[in-house]
């Protein structure tokens, strides 16, 4: 589809803002482009230019390579302004469809952080919808000022994109003690699912399809977090390697979806289609039941660093939005790792992150976000602030307040770690889960197997209570609750669940970066032999190749994590593909690999067919007892009206741990009571974070209490024995049972309280 053409600019008139609705004394209503009765309202911010001309821009020969400059033709539209800053017009006539961008006049002194080059067509940053990518061109050498190559065919164009008609299905308000998030890519999740039609696969219409759904509701799955489907471009520095931004936190478009998530009949179609595709994906999950977070990154845009491309805001006002080091010449302050950093102590930065927010939350319908190096997003002038603007708006924001709003609350700037300190009702990535759950299970049996010590179970213990120590100061205390740490053991960046049992180093080759990129502290265990095992039959019937004995302890490991981050206090989150031993073959930074290496697998050999069905299971179990997913902190003691304390600690041979055993890494078995607040089943979980097998002495509120077992790491499959020695699968509190070695096992009461 081609988008009308631009009006007749010849008319004397056509170059005037329309004061019928510009706003009173010719004021602009609203940044962006908002089309009207007769025509389309059009408002930038340009603080700091002399002049701003709106660039309509016709393709009038379709024929040509999109990076041709004959294949367009632009008309300029002088603006009126400045208001505050800020430049617009009404030009009649413009309907959707139509593509357009900016070019800004005024000083070129980058000494002074000031790069105005009207030869550089600029996106607009509020546009809703863009045509094109970046062309080769647009990475052009820029440091000579004005008077340089034209971008007109080498940078997207913004696309009036009217408001979307249609009711989208009620929110699913999954309160937070019952979430279960799902990190997901677009592409990645569907590229290679067999049950999805070809052309559905990897796209926003495909993770609506039934077969998708169907696989995150058996898993348990209540809330969808997708990787960034913000309008993205690759980053300069890829771009020379001929390597792409898979990941997507590279933004251009912080109101426009992602078109290259859409369907090959939505992008032919337009701004629009793409638009109503990504609301059809979030009408049908919420049909479904299921809840849609995105992953959003205010904290930097796609133009890199000061060698990087004019594509927007630093044409736009260089000075304005982004953050400076404060010294001359200006140079751009570095927060994020990515060239440059949006400045969050300007007003008019917190206002626009907000009106994008508010234009997801409203007109596409998703439920919540999760905040890329948030910390940047709560930096004022003496560093970071919990009170912070913009973090009190989001916690006040009639429309914001009432969505999952998520924190990784860290960046590479100064004092960059506050885990635990954003505000409420925000809630935070929780590394120290992460690592803790890793030193246990992996990280300590790898170094117990060289004999090493480990380190003991209070961290862990720790975590498994909800991380209170992080989570629980407030005014007034506790107010937060365990729901505010996000547990996770992987997520998009790192190691897989797979990855972290097969692999002690990290294997980034394929990155182009000689293998220094990624993390390399990733307390992984490869359990004696480096990445796969290349046995025949990789699973419980595996024939006696070498290295077959290790594969059984791998799956158990896998098992361990998995269990653990299901069945601990706060809101687990697992990575795609997880739940089916997904590989990317020790590449732990495979945010370039759009490709088999960061696609799911769906293959489902025995023993991967086993580890699904072992986590739906898990989270089944997290969900049918509320003992398992509480929703306030634990206190130790008897709640109210309740006999029983609401949470019990043990060692191996059910006695209380003391201060020493707490504090010796040789206590490395743990058992975790914990009761039911609304008078459903106990739940008891007992590790064995040893090299040997341990006989434990099973903890109750009362001796002779009836346990039964529902589940044990040891076993390939979701299933406990059907029968067996007499009470062997029921045993009493006092009376001992045998743990295999790196295993856990959960029971519960034989009856409801």
């Amino acid at each position: 589809m081609h988008p009308p053409s631009a009006p007749d600019l010849d008319r004397p008139d056509a170059h005037q803002p329309d004061a019928r609705t510009a706003g009173p004394h010719g004021r602009p209503a609203r940044l962006g482009a908002h089309p009207c009765a007769d025509g389309t309202d059009f408002a930038v911010l340009a603080a700091h230019a002399s002049a701003v001309d709106l660039c309509l821009i016709d393709v009038v020969d379709p024929s040509r390579d999109v990076h041709d400059p004959a294949r367009y033709r632009e008309r300029r539209v002088p603006m009126a302004g400045p208001w505050l800053g800020v430049w617009h017009a009404h030009v009649p006539g413009v309907r959707p469809g139509a593509r357009y961008g900016y070019r800004v006049h005024g000083a070129w002194d980058p000494a002074a952080g000031l790069r105005h080059d009207p030869t550089k067509l600029l996106v607009d940053p509020y546009a809703r919808g863009l045509a094109g990518d970046v062309g080769p061109g647009a990475y052009a050498a820029d440091g000579d000022g004005p008077g340089g190559s034209d971008t007109l065919a080498h940078v997207p164009h913004g696309v009036v994109v009217a408001e979307p008609a249609g009711d989208l299905a009620p929110r699913p308000h999954v309160p937070w003690e019952r979430t279960v998030i799902y990190e997901a890519h677009v592409r990645g999740l569907t590229q290679c699912l067999p049950d999805l039609p070809a052309d559905l696969r990897g796209t926003y219409a495909g993770l609506a399809h039934p077969a998708t759904i169907e696989h995150l509701r058996t898993l348990g799955v209540t809330t969808l977090e997708l990787l960034p489907i913000h309008a993205n471009a690759t980053e300069p520095a890829l771009a020379a390697r001929g390597r792409s931004n898979y990941w997507g936190y590279s933004t251009l478009g912080f109101f426009a979806p992602h078109a290259g998530y859409a369907r090959a009949s939505s992008r032919a179609a337009g701004a629009h289609a793409v638009l109503d595709e990504v609301r059809g994906m979030v009408h049908l999950l919420h049909r479904a039941g299921i809840e849609v977070i995105l992953d959003v990154v205010y904290n930097h845009t796609c133009e890199g660093g000061a060698d990087g491309p004019h594509l927007s805001w630093r044409g736009l006002d260089n000075t304005l939005y982004y953050l400076h080091e404060g010294i001359g010449p200006a140079r751009l302050a570095d927060l994020t790792g990515c060239g440059n950093t949006l400045d969050f102590r300007r007003p008019r930065v917190v206002q626009f992150a907000l009106d994008s927010l508010r234009y997801w939350a409203q007109v596409v319908g998703v439920d919540g976000f999760r905040f890329d190096l948030a910390v940047t997003l709560g930096r004022g002038p003496g560093g970071f602030d919990p009170g912070h603007p913009f973090l009190t708006a989001l916690s006040t924001d009639p429309v914001l307040s009432d969505l999952k709003l998520i924190a990784e609350p860290w960046d590479i700037g100064p004092g960059g770690w506050r885990t635990g300190e954003f505000p409420p009702p925000m809630a935070e990535w929780n590394d120290r889960f992460r690592d803790a759950v890793r030193q246990f299970w992996l990280a300590d049996p790898s170094q117990a197997a060289h004999g090493r010590p480990g380190n003991g179970v209070r961290e862990l213990a720790t975590r498994l209570a909800g991380s209170v120590d992080l989570f629980g100061h407030s005014d007034p205390p506790l107010l937060r609750g365990p729901v505010a740490s996000i547990n996770y053991v992987t997520a998009h960046d790192g190691f897989t669940l797979a990855d972290l049992v097969a692999y002690d180093h990290k294997h980034n080759e394929a990155n182009g970066e000689d293998n220094r990129d990624g993390s390399d502290h990733n307390r992984s265990w490869n359990h004696g032999f480096e990445g796969p095992l290349h046995l025949r039959a990789e699973g419980r019937d595996a024939d006696l190749t070498p290295g077959a004995e290790i594969a059984p302890l791998r799956r158990r490991s896998i098992r361990n994590l998995l269990a653990t981050l299901a069945l601990a206090a706060g809101t687990p989150m697992i990575t795609a593909g997880d739940e089916l031993a997904r590989t990317q073959r020790g590449n732990n930074n495979a945010y370039p690999q759009d490709n088999e290496m960061s696609w799911l697998d769906w293959d489902r050999t025995s023993w991967r067919a086993d580890l699904l069905e072992t986590a739906r299971y898990l989270f089944a179990l997290r969900r049918d007892h509320a003992a398992l997913r509480p929703a306030t902190f634990y206190l130790g003691r008897p709640r109210p009206g309740r006999e029983d304390p609401d949470l019990v600690w043990r060692d191996a041979w059910g006695e209380s741990l003391d201060h020493s055993a707490w504090h010796d890494p040789r206590t490395r078995c743990l058992q975790m009571l914990r009761t039911a607040p609304d008078g459903g089943r106990d739940v008891l979980l007992v590790l064995n974070g040893s090299l040997d097998d341990t006989t434990v002495t099973l903890a109750g509120l009362r001796p002779g209490d009836p346990w039964l077992i529902a589940w044990d790491s040891a076993w390939e499959q979701p299933v406990g024995p059907p029968t067996g020695p007499e009470g062997a699968a029921h045993p009493k509190a006092g009376e001992s049972v045998r743990l295999e070695a790196l295993s856990m096992q959960v029971y519960l009461s034989a009856a409801s309280r």
